[in-house]
């Protein structure tokens, strides 16, 4: 603490904090993005995946309009986790409370990192309550202290560990990109035919060069599967990957090794930017190597698959699939994180409330297979691309290590502005 912070309760800080608990809106498939407890982690709100009607904004947002530059934080299951509102229109949904620095006092961008800090979060532990599930009070959220460093320093401060998560959100932004370009493709060349069609009318593919054009053929066949490109055959998942279940004991892990659960994998993105780490795992798990396709089997409408960066180890709920030879790589990630496949799975699974799938199912999900020269070509494009989202990922990591290791510091004033300048220079350098 700086000398001359000045300590005051959230209470004496804010100009709104407004509280949607106990109500739950209609959510729909589309609309008004729902920003719920789930989409709220690690300093920042993921994409949303919940919606309410436009028509019903009106009607449900009676207690509070949020802004852009507001701190939500969840108050339960989890407790404490925050991040912060960019864009317009969004509702909120139960757990989630929002909260606005008083103008001149408490800037909102500080109120993120500080929130964040050690000593708030057990400030928020401290006065929760809850056997089962632990949340917060708003009356026990509103005697929270922070103590307050001069509205300018509180600007500079923030301004610095902004500056590290913009950068981080511009390496996810770009892994989005690369994977979006990827998956065009796969679907231009492998379910649309665009290539086939192209020669078939005369014309040359686009967007390849000569000796990769040769490898499609110009004429269509029927098959099983309907018509596909000539030379082409039906297929099983099957049989280009495989499922490898090698068993990793707890006791035998170094703490240190990778661990991958259903809560590290992001939906409908195949970059796994988080993971956790063997250390207090107590039940047996699977081994997985780099270039695995990682399919969480648990209520696989979540659409959670992932293509590992690393070896480490995974839950039992996630299936490992590894492809049968190298050049199949892109292909089979692509098959494995596509919507038709989830769509699959979802239909197939088991169990009322916790529907899994299995290995079984997905490897007898049919699709078109190309030749071995087509599958190496799409995997000479795709897969520099996936080992740039890799790397993207371990820069993200590093950016994340390093505004972890400044923001208490920072927070708490033991760290002043040159010096963590210099600091972010080293470590980025």
């Amino acid at each position: 603490m700086r000398s001359d912070d000045v300590s005051y309760t959230l209470e004496d800080c804010l100009d709104a904090l407004i509280d949607y608990r106990g109500k739950t809106p209609r959510k729909t498939e589309a609309g008004i993005p729902l920003i719920t407890a789930k989409v709220v982690k690690g300093g920042r709100i993921e994409t949303p995946n919940e919606f309410i009607d436009p028509k019903d904004f009106g009607a449900w947002m009676t207690r509070g309009l949020p802004q852009v530059g507001d701190v939500v934080m969840t108050t339960e299951a989890p407790l404490g986790e925050v991040g912060q509102i960019r864009t317009l229109p969004v509702a909120l949904a139960q757990r989630i409370v929002t909260l606005r620095g008083k103008a001149g006092v408490l800037h909102n961008d500080y109120l993120l990192y500080a929130l964040q800090s050690a000593p708030v979060q057990a400030q928020l532990l401290g006065r929760s309550s809850g056997t089962t599930v632990l949340g917060i009070k708003q009356s026990e959220l509103r005697r929270v202290s922070l103590a307050l460093p001069r509205f300018e320093e509180q600007a500079a401060v923030a301004a610095v560990l902004k500056c590290l998560d913009d950068r981080i959100d511009l390496f996810r932004q770009t892994n989005a990109t690369l994977e979006s370009f990827v998956r065009s493709l796969f679907k231009s060349w492998f379910i649309d035919f665009d290539p086939v069609r192209a020669k078939a009318e005369g014309r040359e593919p686009e967007g390849m060069d000569a000796s990769t054009a040769a490898h499609f053929p110009d004429q269509f066949e029927s098959s099983a599967l309907g018509v596909i490109p000539k030379g082409w055959r039906a297929g099983k998942m099957g049989g280009l990957c495989h499922n490898p279940r090698a068993q990793a004991r707890p006791g035998d892990l170094p703490v240190d090794t990778p661990y991958m659960g259903l809560e590290h994998i992001p939906r409908k993105s195949i970059a796994l930017d988080s993971a956790g780490t063997a250390e207090g795992l107590e039940s047996g798990k699977f081994w997985f190597q780099p270039d695995d396709v990682l399919f969480g089997k648990l209520r696989p409408y979540f659409h959670k698959v992932g293509l590992a960066p690393c070896r480490g180890v995974c839950s039992t709920d996630i299936l490992v699939i590894r492809p049968i030879e190298a050049r199949w790589l892109g292909f089979v990630a692509m098959h494995a994180s596509s919507d038709e496949l989830i769509a699959y799975a979802t239909q197939l699974s088991n169990g009322a409330k916790m529907p899994r799938t299995s290995w079984h199912d997905i490897a007898a999900f049919n699709l078109v297979v190309p030749t071995e020269a087509i599958a190496q070509s799409f995997d000479d494009v795709a897969r520099p691309l996936f080992r740039k989202i890799h790397a993207n990922i371990a820069a993200t990591k590093l950016l994340a290590e390093v505004r972890d290791a400044l923001l208490p510091r920072l927070v708490n004033g033991k760290l002043r502005l040159p010096e963590c300048q210099e600091e972010i220079r080293e470590a980025v350098a």
